[in-house]
């Protein structure tokens, strides 16, 4: 690998999964505004919409988690056409 190139500020963060509030670990290098205390140490905290505990690809459901509404806006356009 080349020298230089890669960051040298990886750190424990915390990422919070903000549809079912699970929370984990993991190294980064991302900017957080917000901080969190888990077992008596404060990390930086980053909030996702969907992770692994969250999207229907693990968990086995068939649940759509649209926030921006793109979902609803297409099925309203274009609807079912199929049915006749």
């Amino acid at each position: 690998m080349k020298e230089g190139i890669h960051p040298n500020n990886y750190r424990p963060v915390v990422f919070k999964d903000m549809s079912n509030d699970d929370v984990f670990i993991s190294r980064s290098t991302v900017n957080a505004k917000e901080t969190i205390e888990l077992d008596g140490v404060t990390y930086p905290l980053v909030k996702v919409e969907i992770s692994n505990t969250s999207h229907p690809f693990y968990t086995g459901k068939s649940k759509l988690v649209d926030t921006a509404g793109r979902v609803d806006k297409f099925l309203s356009r274009y609807g079912n056409r199929n049915k006749k």
